[in-house]
């Protein structure tokens, strides 16, 4: 898997799954465009793929925003001229069911989490296609595969990113791009952490064990290992897989 003089971006990149899926498609060679809505965070991870010999450059993008995003996608370009890879990753979190989500947060979870993947798809698509082909990569959820208590407005959205991979994949198969989503379980990201120092205080060992043994495998993933999927499923090694969800998940789709 050799990256060198590809372009890749992705978004929610300033830190967890989508600081690690820039770090490592930076080892392979790759420049990563790195996008966040917070410009310290990604510039965190532009120091850390510098530091490691990588080539990168940080953007305040928020995805929610389509003008921001068509500012940052048409500076990517004016700078690099060819966008080969995008991974769609910014994303946020919701839990409640239906009955405590209400038409406010059903909205902000929709902005960023389905619409947000439509501002980037919208612009990027035509920009691949200039760069006769590449590959999309969309972080959907176990969500969009099974039922999970309290995901109402999360499930929502991440079934919405499954079906927008789909119709990608259909649409451009013929333009020479595939489009694929990966489906984790819970991954330990500093998210994990925050949410149990807020709502687990003084409990948190016991908290992130149960959490963990929610995946059949006994433990959560880590962002690494999603990068290592990442990596693999829009590289040339990967060539014959379009329109397909992939769990990574410990055994949570099949098993339990």
């Amino acid at each position: 898997m050799d990256y060198t003089g590809k372009t890749v971006v992705v978004t929610g990149a300033g830190s967890g799954i989508g600081r690690a899926i820039s770090i490592r498609f930076a080892e392979l060679g790759a420049f990563t465009a790195v996008l966040d809505v917070a410009l310290d965070s990604a510039e965190q991870t532009v120091e850390m793929i510098e530091n490691a010999g990588g080539h990168a450059r940080a953007w305040v993008c928020d995805v929610s925003d389509q003008e921001s995003v068509r500012d940052t996608f048409d500076s990517i370009w004016k700078e690099q001229s060819t966008l080969d890879v995008l991974v769609n990753n910014a994303g946020i979190v919701s839990v409640g069911s239906l009955a405590q989500t209400d038409a406010d947060e059903m909205d902000r979870v929709y902005r960023v989490n389905v619409k947000g993947v439509y501002h980037c798809l919208y612009e990027a698509v035509p920009l691949i296609v200039q760069s006769n082909g590449g590959s999309i990569l969309n972080l959907a959820s176990i969500a969009s595969l099974i039922g999970i208590k309290d995901r109402f407005a999360y499930s929502m959205s991440k079934g919405a990113v499954l079906t927008m991979t789909y119709s990608v994949a259909m649409d451009y198969i013929d333009q020479g791009i595939r489009c694929n989503c990966i489906c984790p379980a819970r991954i330990h990201t500093p998210f994990v952490d925050q949410y149990l120092e807020k709502h687990y205080a003084g409990q948190e060992a016991e908290a992130f064990d149960q959490l963990s043994r929610y995946q059949p495998i006994g433990r959560m993933g880590t962002p690494e290992e999603v990068a290592s999927l990442a990596v693999f499923l829009c590289s040339d090694e990967a060539g014959f897989i379009t329109g397909a969800a992939y769990p990574i998940d410990g055994g949570v789709v099949t098993l339990v």
